[in-house]
């Protein structure tokens, strides 16, 4: 068992705190927050998660209270879909703008639906007695309204490379979905609702909201300005560089960053992993395939881990298993979520599959929750796959080689654990991340291609040989692992998860006391 609260600090002496805990349905946003859970709790406070139904048995896991967000957050849900993307697409039609493509709709409804989301958020803060807020600045704007309404302070979780890495991200996202921002800035302009929304924050609580939210400057999160500090998962020297323009918006708005690490569990810990958005999610644990690992590794043989994260292989409209981006006309192109991640997976399987189960390497495979992840492919027998794997386990163990996506919390536990990479990048920021492997000379990048109609067989067949590949290469290469070593013993000099939990103690010690709020008049949860 790998301990992570060994060094307790001095002022957990105090009195207990209550931590509130607020994520949104994105398994690596939330997954960073549960170590610092647990040992909030074995320090001797209480900590609640506001979350989705699905992340219950990993939050349950830690200690933590777990607290649905569809029972909270009913000015939301009531009478629209039970998820936040169904809940998005019924205001797409309240608002006038049923035909918005999903880049559009993001932009144009988020402060709308914060406002939605305030008032049950601030029934719940209250309802627990929080002392301080720990959020996610990218899915979760209002846990940041909620805390400076009652004088709380919050801390940012940032699970990407920094606030330089979102410019890119967001450019990346609306590239692929045909966009630009000056386009999408000249739709917010003239979208009553959106500003109409802005007005009212103003008017009812006192916060002022950029009508441009993200996109002036492009990658800004205006809610970290409120922040006493925002958390990044990653060592300074391994942050993306910020541009001047967003450098000096963050310096004169006083945000503050701290670079901790990637934020590690014990070994078996509960993790949140693939789901779709209305089943029950999967959770990682410690299991046999562990035990496969530990085997095959005493053999002298080689294992290879496979895994294209939880957001594309999950059934989120454009970015998951049945997506496809949308370009500016409005029409659908490229390759679903399934066909990229099994032309992936058959690329795998060229590389190392053998005849028999005892042969070659060990390929170990996470699936998703998707039933039709295997259909049409042709396992070898040297190949498990399962809709959930124990990655943080399996890393730690040692595997010689892990073709990821590259979503932040896979790329820096990989380098924590030593690990070369293959990144296959689905969107966003795991675009920037496998940019970043090839430039750090941790693995290689296999692009996602964007085919025109008609061409998607081909481009498939390409992709899965341009995946074997990039295996081959790495796997035989020991540059990969001799960089991925050195990037390990950077990460291994961070605070990591002893410092996040310290700097939720430091928040909560600067609670400001005795402030009153005036509710909006809606029903309670």
């Amino acid at each position: 068992m790998v301990a992570i609260d060994a060094c307790v600090p001095a002022s957990t002496t105090t009195k207990p705190r209550s931590f509130a805990f607020v994520f949104g349905q994105g398994s690596g946003h939330i997954n960073p927050s549960l170590p610092v859970a647990r040992t909030l709790m074995n320090w001797g406070h209480e900590v609640h998660f506001l979350t989705r139904p699905q992340m219950r048995e990993a939050v349950e896991g830690t200690g933590a209270k777990f607290h649905s967000d569809l029972d909270w957050l009913s000015e939301l849900y009531e009478d629209r879909e039970p998820d936040i993307y169904g809940a998005f697409e019924a205001l797409k039609h309240e608002n006038g703008i049923p035909e918005d493509s999903f880049c559009n709709m993001i932009c144009k409804l988020r402060t709308i639906a914060n406002e939605l989301m305030l008032p049950g958020l601030l029934r719940w803060l209250q309802s627990i007695r929080a002392d301080a807020v720990m959020y996610c600045p990218m899915l979760n704007a209002e846990a940041v309204y909620g805390a400076e309404l009652l004088g709380l302070e919050s801390v940012g979780l940032l699970t990407t490379a920094g606030p330089g890495s979102l410019e890119r991200c967001y450019e990346e996202f609306m590239a692929a979905c045909g966009q630009t921002v000056e386009g999408i800035k000249a739709q917010l302009e003239v979208f009553e609702p959106h500003r109409a929304a802005c007005k009212r924050f103003q008017e009812k609580y006192g916060i002022h909201i950029s009508p441009m939210g993200i996109l002036e400057p492009l990658g800004k999160i205006s809610e970290m300005d409120k922040s006493y500090t925002t958390l990044v998962t990653t060592c300074d020297d391994l942050q993306d560089p910020m541009t001047p323009e967003l450098e000096k918006a963050y310096e004169r708005a006083g945000t503050r960053f701290e670079a901790v690490g990637p934020l590690l569990d014990e070994e078996g810990a509960k993790r949140c992993a693939g789901h779709t958005l209305s089943g029950a999610a999967a959770v990682t644990g410690s299991d046999e395939v562990v035990t496969k690992l530990r085997e095959a590794k005493a053999a002298g043989r080689k294992a290879v881990l496979v895994s294209m994260g939880t957001v594309i292989t999950g059934d989120q409209p454009v970015v998951g298993w049945k997506g496809l981006f949308q370009d500016a006309d409005g029409n659908f192109r490229g390759l679903t979520g399934k066909q990229l991640c099994q032309a992936a997976w058959r690329g795998a399987f060229d590389a190392f599959g053998e005849a028999s189960e005892e042969e070659g390497a060990l390929i170990l495979v996470s699936l998703g929750p998707q039933p039709d992840a295997l259909e049409g492919l042709t396992v070898p027998p040297n190949a498990i796959c399962l809709p959930v794997l124990p990655q943080v386990d399996l890393l730690r163990i040692g595997v010689d080689l892990f073709l990821t996506h590259g979503g932040q919390n896979s790329f820096t536990e990989s380098l924590s654990c030593a690990t070369p990479v293959v990144v296959c990048p689905g969107g966003g920021d795991q675009i920037v991340n496998a940019r970043k492997a090839q430039a750090l000379g941790v693995g290689l990048e296999v692009p996602r291609p964007f085919p025109e109609v008609g061409e998607e067989e081909q481009a498939r067949n390409k992709y899965r040989s341009d995946v074997t590949a990039a295996l081959k290469a790495v796997i035989a290469s020991e540059a990969f692992s001799s960089k991925a070593s050195e990037c390990a013993e950077r990460l291994r000099r961070c605070g990591g998860v002893v410092r996040a939990a310290e700097v939720m103690l430091e928040a909560a010690d600067r609670r400001k006391q005795n402030v009153e709020v005036k509710l909006p008049a809606v029903g309670g949860a």
